[in-house]
């Protein structure tokens, strides 16, 4: 088994950063090795504290076996890292997703271990038809290959509602990481971090909720454990959302960070931003079409800050959403501020060099 460096553990603990890594295609929808190495140079640049590699947002094509992205795509991002963590103090967390059937999410493991990622993000999509005590046992046989960080996806995407009792049962396997709380839906993610809450773990929690990002950073969550009064909190995001606009969402976890350690009352400003960024997530992930564009829209805000060359996606029917074009430009233009173009705009002939 590989346990989880006590370095990363702190890192996580600590609260970060993690934008989930695009795909970058040519016209030809093969990979453009050069910008997928930029989008990771931009993501260091813009100060992440580590990198999804492989998750929804790689778009999960990338495993057919007709394609064979899945282990290319992992190694570059790796690459990138250990480029950058040459010259860091801290490394940078390495997560890789891992889904599909048992046998498939222990291979997916196992992979992940040699390329020296540190933790795999276990998406439980295709393990619909499992109760609780089978779904328990799917996870630790993964924990046993490599350091797991749970995954909540909402259903309207390919996930499955998961109750208090599986979430209870899944923080007392040995070898859990951290959770990334993604259902989209307040009584959902309140069962997560009261079932952390209740077990005692020392588990690092993540949004995922990009409907909701400002106020789950800020949310105290508090429990009576044994007759005593104590607080949680969600300490940082793996989001497809911070793939875009990246150095803006390191600004905001800072700012986010130092709220909650000196438990100030929360600013309009906060809950303002809170709105702005939930607007702009519902065009960049086309909700207006239940999320068919989502992918599209990420990559359509990248290329026109030049660091991806298209749109294009591995399936020629995923693209834009009919009118998704008009509302990208309407919170473009909307809310400058949260845009980090000028700084792209300065390093991205860097990070676009071979």
């Amino acid at each position: 088994m590989q346990n989880l460096d006590p370095r990363i553990h702190r890192i996580l603990r600590a609260g970060t950063v993690i934008p989930a890594h695009p795909l970058a295609l040519d016209a030809e929808r093969k990979l453009d090795e050069r910008r997928q190495r930029a989008l990771s140079r931009y993501y260091v640049a813009a100060g992440v504290g580590g990198l999804a590699v492989g998750v929804h947002t790689t778009q999960f094509a990338i495993r057919e076996p007709r394609i064979g992205l899945f282990e290319p795509v992992l190694r570059l991002a790796a690459e990138e890292m250990d480029r950058a963590d040459a010259v860091r103090d801290v490394p940078l967390l390495r997560i890789g997703g891992i889904c599909g059937r048992t046998a498939q999410a222990v291979g997916e493991a196992r992979l992940l271990h040699e390329l020296k990622y540190h933790a795999g993000l276990l998406s439980l999509a295709a393990a619909k038809d499992l109760d609780d005590a089978a779904l328990i046992g799917h996870c630790r046989e993964v924990a046993a290959i490599l350091p797991v960080m749970g995954f909540y996806l909402q259903p309207a995407v390919g996930g499955r509602v998961l109750s208090y009792n599986f979430w209870r049962q899944f923080v007392e396997i040995e070898n859990v990481a951290a959770i990334k709380i993604a259902p989209f839906n307040r009584y959902h993610t309140l069962d997560v971090v009261r079932a952390v809450a209740d077990s005692g773990r020392e588990t690092a929690l993540y949004t995922g909720n990009d409907d909701n990002i400002v106020l789950d950073l800020l949310t105290p969550y508090g429990f009576q454990i044994n007759g005593k009064p104590k607080m949680f909190h969600i300490v940082g995001g793996l989001l497809g959302h911070w793939a875009v606009w990246t150095k803006r969402a390191v600004e905001l976890l800072a700012e986010c960070h130092s709220l909650v350690l000196t438990d100030h009352p929360i600013p309009q400003s906060m809950l303002k931003k809170n709105v702005q960024i939930t607007d702009c997530n519902a065009a960049f992930f086309d909700t207006a079409n239940h999320f068919a564009g989502c992918i599209a829209g990420v990559h359509e805000v990248l290329r026109r800050q030049g660091l991806l060359e298209g749109i294009w996606c591995l399936d020629p029917r995923e693209t834009l959403s009919p009118g998704q074009q008009k509302e990208i430009d309407r919170v473009c233009r909307a809310y400058p501020e949260l845009n980090d173009d000028a700084f792209v705009l300065e390093g991205r002939d860097i990070w676009l060099r071979p």
